[in-house]
């Protein structure tokens, strides 16, 4: 049985279990909202053993029966709402994200993108710039700063020529909305010069601007690496950011990678504990491979019916047969760097 956690409304996950089924694998489908309303969670050790009960809709799963998991994108738990004081309400919730947690660190099975524990490491992007640097790895020249002072010479030292980015990937919510923050690459502008003292409060992420003949997004799929070309510099639009867009207008195809590329993406995510990433990179007009960040749980679905990709059948393959797909560190030399 393989076990796939996210949100109802998941067109990836839906796409995967589609042909998981069609290959005859049982599947567990569950969302963390879920929890505790209409399912209940249970770890028991009996005589020796360890059994952990989902139990919803009349049924009674044993998911220690799961081969593999797939941790998506599950909602957050739900409380039931009959909490009359707020601060039992807030215990009560966190209470329960920290058994779904526990019980899934705890469940041992192989799992894509990789453990809990992993993901969140995997979200370090100062740690994925190291080990991109480590193996060879072309990077942009980087700031991580919350002092003006740093962030005013590096713009000097690049002309001003140099973009901002947020430092991690959390998402605010919103107070007002009650959706989330987001935002994409900017060019940093003069105005943004005159507010540097404004980086007291919070840090940013700072990189010289690196030229573009086109960007990558690379899947990585347990043993498998996936490329696809964005011509971003094709519209004015999606130069900065190819997240802005520009469909119809934007071309898309599939890139054959060299082998030393291939192989340093592989290594990139075994040495993070990752079966599955989504990374980005930078063609340049002289044909430089530059590292940008990996997502360790990022989208595919869009480029996938882009270029025709089999990301979905490569997710299928691996959570049927994780031992036989597990990426692992190897002894192959770094890539050598660009002076």
């Amino acid at each position: 049985m393989i076990l796939i956690l996210t949100e109802p409304n998941d067109p990836h996950a839906n796409a995967v279990e589609a042909r998981l089924r069609q290959r005859g694998a049982s599947v567990c489908r569950f969302d963390w909202s879920e929890f505790p309303g209409t399912a209940s969670l249970s770890t028991e050790f009996r005589a020796g053993r360890k059994h952990v009960w989902l139990k919803r809709g009349g049924e009674r799963l044993d998911l220690t029966r799961c081969t593999a998991g797939w941790l998506r994108r599950p909602g957050k738990p739900i409380p039931s709402g009959r909490i009359a004081d707020p601060l039992l309400e807030t215990y009560a919730e966190e209470e329960c994200m920290r058994l779904l947690q526990d019980t899934w660190n705890a469940l041992n099975i192989p799992w894509l993108p990789g453990p809990i524990h992993a993901i969140r490491r995997a979200d370090n992007k100062q740690l994925q710039l190291q080990l991109a640097t480590e193996l060879g790895m072309d990077i942009p020249p980087t700031l991580i700063t919350s002092d003006p002072d740093e962030f005013l010479e590096f713009h000097r030292q690049h002309g001003g020529h140099i973009i901002d980015k947020f430092p991690s990937t959390i998402m605010a919510a919103s107070q007002r909305t009650g959706g989330t923050l987001m935002r994409f690459t900017q060019a940093v502008t003069t105005r943004d010069v005159g507010y540097a003292r404004r980086l007291r409060h919070s840090p940013m992420l700072f990189q010289a601007q690196v030229p573009k003949r086109f960007e990558l997004r690379i899947t990585v799929v347990g043993d498998q690496v996936l490329a696809a070309e964005i011509h971003s510099q094709a519209t004015r639009r999606t130069q900065l950011d190819w997240r802005h867009y520009d469909w119809g207008h934007t071309p898309y195809r599939v890139h054959s990678l060299p082998e030393a590329i291939r192989h340093a993406c592989l290594e990139l995510v075994a040495r993070l504990g990752l079966r599955f990433g989504a990374i980005d990179m930078i063609v340049t007009p002289d044909g430089r491979y530059v590292f940008l960040e990996i997502n360790p749980n990022g989208q595919w679905l869009w480029i996938q019916d882009e270029t025709g990709l089999p990301i979905a059948e490569a997710i299928c393959t691996t959570l049927m047969d994780p031992a036989g797909h597990a990426p692992t560190p190897s002894p192959f030399p770094a890539l050598e760097a660009h002076p």
